[in-house]
């Protein structure tokens, strides 16, 4: 059948729309940005960066500044918005995922405003994060002001991501990546053009607003010698159980507040009150830190203060982020990452100190590796660190330093922190497909209540003839009491599919069957039943009864999990909030 040509409309609608969303959320950062310090000059007022600003102020306006950001924000955070609780990311994971990437209205501005006041008081969270956020939900709210179908919300979300991550380093290739990795986006190539060109728009209207907008004057990298790769691969080792600490410690405090019952409104109080204290005796580990990690790639800062730093940071990191306050992560990963390395570039030194070995070097490229070994995602983290260096020498070290730290991460762990929390919440995203669909679907809805059965006393003859005259060459084997005691396929009797001899013809179904057998319960899910599918090669499943022990009810066949899954999203995809028409031949109406 050949395809018929797309229109002129279809070719240009996704694009505009691209170029439109990439446009506002190039804006959206733009303005949080500016939000940013607004907010800034207005809690500690003067001029000179936040570093000189909060020094200035009366230490005990330094406390209560971000305990009262916690106190005024925790209410919006839990009753009015509390999805933006948090980096941000995971939110649009599942609402690409589970809500064809419907996000409320209220997200931009809400987010927008909360992080931006959190940042400013000095709470140590991320801003990419939440632009990823509220690009996402500019795009978004486009497409449900005009009322356009799923398929075009999803491509707006991501470009909306993918825009805000652009225009936040003015690094659009990495901006397109981040979206391909974490967001686990179904990338098609027609959508892959889109995303780049709202990228690529997300930068240059950031260019415009912010002449001189990189985010760091990065040193000049160059590789002396290969055997320090060998350094670098042990860094990136590091960065992998550094993340993992991170995400420990983050987890850890969300679970012992829910634990201790502390009401959520009540948890950004907390982190407040930790970072007050804290910014007292470490101002520099406060914020966003990028005078820090500037600091650091300058080299002018000393072992000991890198050291102080770096755990300074994953302290107030984790109070902030653990208690629920709206913030990214990416930032104070970049910033721990910078610290590792130059902590292990200062001790190579010591060791070696002929070499040219500088800190700042290791700073670069412990900067993707804290990354990578956070979101997992090693490409969107080399290609951050290369877009602001523009160096190919430092491709290679970064690279030998991310996948050690994903390795690490994925084997004593498995997922990043964006996933975990999710997991946190019951919600369980493969490769951008929801989880929790098949979860919500129970086994006894899709079963084949008519299985193929054979008594377990069945002659080799007659078991050989319901093979060849069965469309579905597998069977359960009962008792004589009709319970199940064994399962036979066509494998288990291929040897005998010839005329049996005389020495065989007294063998039985009982005989050929398998008796260790794999069995599900008609009360399970089909998550529970695909995961058996995906790691054993079964075509079919006994479906247990839950009053009679040992009697199965039917069989649940791998394409019928296949198909009922199918049918579940078409059905969300032709629902009238879609707004798609639906076509089904005529005899599935």
């Amino acid at each position: 059948m050949i395809k018929s040509k797309p229109s002129l409309r279809s070719v240009l609608f996704p694009l505009m729309l691209a170029v439109i969303i990439g446009g506002l959320a190039g804006l959206g950062a733009v303005f949080f940005r500016w939000l940013i310090e607004v907010f800034i000059s207005f809690f500690w007022g003067g001029e000179g960066g936040f570093l000189l600003q909060y020094s200035q102020a009366p230490v005990p306006w330094r406390v209560a500044v971000p305990v009262l950001a916690g106190l005024v924000l925790g209410p919006l955070l839990h009753y009015v918005a509390p999805e933006i609780r948090g980096p941000g990311v995971p939110e649009v994971m599942a609402a690409l995922a589970q809500r064809d990437g419907i996000i409320r209205h209220r997200v931009t501005l809400a987010k927008s405003f909360a992080t931006a006041a959190f940042i400013a008081s000095g709470c140590s969270v991320g801003r990419e994060g939440p632009i990823v956020q509220i690009g996402s939900s500019i795009g978004s709210s486009l497409c449900q002001l005009f009322r356009l179908g799923p398929d075009h919300r999803k491509l707006a979300v991501a470009c909306g991501a993918a825009a805000g991550i652009a225009a936040t380093f003015q690094a659009p290739m990495a901006g397109t990546l981040f979206v391909v990795e974490i967001l686990l986006f179904d990338l098609e190539v027609t959508s892959l053009s889109h995303i780049v060109i709202a990228a690529v728009t997300g930068t240059m209207v950031s260019r415009s607003f912010w002449v001189d907008g990189i985010l760091f004057q990065a040193p000049h990298f160059s590789l002396g010698h290969p055997a320090e790769l060998l350094l670098y691969f042990g860094l990136g080792i590091m960065a992998g159980f550094l993340s993992l600490l991170l995400m420990a410690m983050i987890f850890a405090l969300s679970k012992g507040l829910d634990r201790l019952k502390v009401p959520g409104w009540l948890t950004p109080l907390l982190g407040g009150v930790s970072i007050g204290i804290l910014g007292l005796f470490h101002p520099r580990a406060l914020g966003v830190g990028y005078e820090a990690v500037s600091s650091v790639l300058d080299g002018n800062l000393l072992f000991s203060s890198v050291l102080i730093l770096l755990a300074a940071k994953l302290l107030a990191t984790s109070a902030c982020v653990g208690s629920g306050m709206s913030g990214g992560i990416f930032a104070p990963s970049l910033f721990l990452g910078a610290m590792l390395g130059a902590v292990c570039g200062n001790i190579a030194h010591l060791l070696w100190p002929a070499s040219p070995l500088l800190p700042s070097h290791f700073a670069l490229v412990g900067m993707g590796a804290m990354v990578a070994g956070t979101t997992l995602a090693p490409i969107t983290a080399i290609l951050t660190i290369f877009e602001l260096t523009y160096n190919y020498e430092i491709i290679l070290p970064l690279m030998l330093a991310c996948i050690p730290s994903i390795i690490v991460v994925r084997l004593l762990h498995g997922f990043s922190i964006y996933e975990t929390k999710l997991l946190l919440q019951g919600i369980r995203i493969v490769r951008g497909h929801d989880a929790n669909r098949l979860r919500a679907m129970k086994i006894r809805d899709y079963i084949c209540k008519e299985p193929s059965v054979l008594s377990a006393g069945t002659p080799i003859n007659e078991v050989i003839d319901a093979i060849l005259n069965s469309n579905f060459p597998h069977f359960m084997v009962n008792n004589d009491q009709g319970k199940l005691v064994g399962i036979l396929t066509l494998r288990d009797v291929r040897a005998h599919l010839d005329q049996p001899g005389e020495a065989e013809s007294s063998l039985t179904a009982g005989d050929l069957m398998i008796r260790e057998m794999v069995t599900v319960k008609e009360n399970d899910n089909l998550e529970a039943a695909f995961h058996l599918f995906s790691n054993h090669h079964f075509s079919f499943l006994p479906v247990m009864s839950l009053t009679v022990p040992d009697m199965a009810v039917g069989c649940l066949k791998k394409d019928a999990l296949l198909t009922a899954y199918d049918q579940h999203i078409l059905k969300d995809h032709c629902s009238p909030a879609s707004n798609l028409v639906c076509k089904l031949p005529a005899a599935e109406k």
